[in-house]
């Protein structure tokens, strides 16, 4: 793909607070979003919806990291859970603005970890806050936990990975306990935890529960940014603007 032509991809990163607040971006996101054809911009959590309008107007995709627990008091889903760590306030509004504007302006989208349960949440999805406790039959996924999930047939996931099982890295405690149409569930672990979720009515709105970025090159996993990329691309040629034909001079 010609430099000119490779699809700009916003990547949101996480929030270090303190007197001088600090975005820390992980590099395995911008490489993968790299090796896929992509140009990854890092994205400061500054502003409101007008802001995440103005940004997200300006590139082609968007990608959802993982990070740190939701503040459930203010989704209103129960108290926090003391086993968590909470994401900043300002974090975790911006985050929920920049799901919800890629979902309603049909911008490509792919959520990892944290990014996967903001994208169902931020459209009506339940919550489990601590996997020990909602499903200890669960097993462990915290600490770079390697495990199966199964791909479900006739989804956007599973033509576009091309197996039905996939062994993934894990790093969460939390997740999804159901999703609200029009997503729908493609993946799932042991004891039904919600893996993958895609929304039908978009061009490419995915979430994923584990890491991608840190399975090795080559595998199945690279499809899912090149999932994103590949929608981003098409996004900005649509928006690209047409090169009129040179009029021939007549003599």
């Amino acid at each position: 793909m010609s430099p000119a032509l490779r699809p700009l991809i916003a990547l949101n990163g996480c929030l270090l607070p303190g007197a001088a607040p600090k975005l820390e971006l992980r590099l395995t996101y911008a490489a993968a979003v790299m090796r896929a054809g992509g140009i990854p911009l890092a994205i400061p959590p500054l502003g409101g919806p007008e802001e995440v309008a103005a940004l997200l107007a300006s590139v082609d995709g968007l990608l959802l990291g993982g990070g740190d627990d939701f503040d459930t008091t203010r989704l209103d889903l129960g108290p926090v859970h003391e086993s968590a760590t909470l994401t900043p306030a300002a974090k975790q509004d911006w985050d929920f603005h920049l799901a919800r504007h890629a979902i309603a302006e049909g911008l490509p989208v792919l959520g990892i970890c944290y990014g996967m349960q903001l994208l169902g949440l931020a459209e009506g999805a339940g919550f489990h806050q601590h996997l020990p406790e909602d499903l200890p039959e669960a097993g462990h996924h915290q600490g770079d936990t390697l495990h199966p999930v199964a791909i479900h047939a006739d989804t956007k996931l599973g033509r576009l990975v091309g197996v039905e099982r996939l062994d993934v890295v894990s790093r969460h405690h939390q997740a999804l306990s159901n999703v609200a149409p029009p997503w729908r569930v493609c993946a799932s672990g042991d004891a039904g935890v919600i893996e993958a979720i895609e929304r039908e009515s978009h061009p490419f709105a995915l979430g994923c529960q584990w890491h991608p970025e840190l399975s090795p090159e080559g595998s199945p996993h690279d499809r899912l940014f090149h999932g994103l990329v590949d929608a981003a691309a098409q996004r900005a040629a649509s928006r690209r603007p047409a090169v009129q034909p040179a009029l021939s001079r007549q003599t």
